[in-house]
C-alpha cells in the first residue's frame, strides 16, 4: 500500500493572532500563523522564495518550478508551507526514496513503496531569516514524518557550509554524496524516523 492511500490527515496549526476587536471578540482574518502540505498552487510561490534563496549563493535551485509541481502534485503529502497570514514564509518540500543512499536518480524520482523522505529543499523567504524559522519548521517536518506509516528515516544532502546547521536538528553525516550538480560536491546526512506504532501509543499520532 502506497503511503499516499495511508497517510494520517495532517491539520493546519493555527497560532491566534493577537489582533482583537475592543470588545474581545476576535476579527475575522488569516491566521497569524498556519502550517500546512503544500499544493500545486503553491508552486509559483514556492518557487520565488527558492530562486532568491539559492541563485545567489549557487547559481542553481534544487528544484525548478516544472519539478515542485511534478512533487506537490506526486507527493503533497510530503511537503510542509509556514503561512503567516496567508503569505507563505518557509516551506519544506519531500518524496521517497527507496534506497540506502541517494542517487542522481532520487532528484526527480518518487518512490511510492520507499521508507526514506528525501528533502529536496528547505528555504526561507528572505524577510523571515536569522529568526530560527528553518529551525523551527525542520522540527515540526520530522515530528510530522514520524506519523506517517512508511517513513523510517529522512535523507538529505547539502554544501559542506550547512552541515553544522542539519546537524543541529539532529541530523548525522553519512559521508560524501554520490550525487553531484556540476561541479557541486555535497555531504549526505540522515536522520531517523520512529515508526508509527510506537508514535501512535506515545504521542498521540
Amino acid at each position: 500500500m502506497s503511503v499516499l492511500s495511508a497517510l494520517p490527515l495532517l491539520k493546519p496549526i493555527h497560532l491566534p493572532s493577537p489582533r482583537s476587536s475592543p470588545g474581545g471578540q476576535r476579527r475575522h482574518t488569516l491566521p497569524a500563523s498556519e502550517f500546512r502540505c503544500l499544493s500545486p498552487e503553491d508552486a509559483v510561490s514556492v518557487f520565488e522564495i527558492e530562486r532568491e534563496a539559492f541563485i545567489s549563493v549557487s547559481g542553481d535551485c534544487p528544484l525548478h518550478l516544472d519539478e515542485i509541481r511534478h512533487f506537490l502534485n506526486l507527493c503533497p503529502e510530503l511537503s510542509l508551507g509556514w503561512f503567516e497570514e496567508g503569505r507563505l514564509v518557509a516551506f519544506i518540500i519531500g518524496s521517497l526514496w527507496d534506497q540506502d543512499r541517494l542517487s542522481q536518480a532520487a532528484l526527480t524520482l518518487h518512490k511510492p513503496q520507499g521508507t526514506a523522505v528525501h528533502i529536496h529543499v528547505l528555504a526561507v523567504h528572505r524577510t523571515f531569516r536569522q529568526q530560527g524559522k528553518g529551525s523551527i519548521l525542520m522540527w515540526r517536518y520530522l515530528r510530522y514524518l514520524r506519523c506517517l506509516p512508511g517513513a523510517r528515516r529522512a535523507l538529505l544532502m547539502c554544501e559542506d557550509f550547512l552541515v553544522p546547521f542539519y546537524q543541529k536538528c539532529g541530523f548525522e553525516a553519512l559521508g560524501p554524496c554520490e550525487v553531484s550538480v556540476g561541479d557541486m560536491a555535497f555531504v549526505e546526512m540522515q536522520h531517523p524516523v520512529r515508526g508509527h506504532a510506537f508514535v501512535r501509543r506515545n504521542s498521540g499520532c
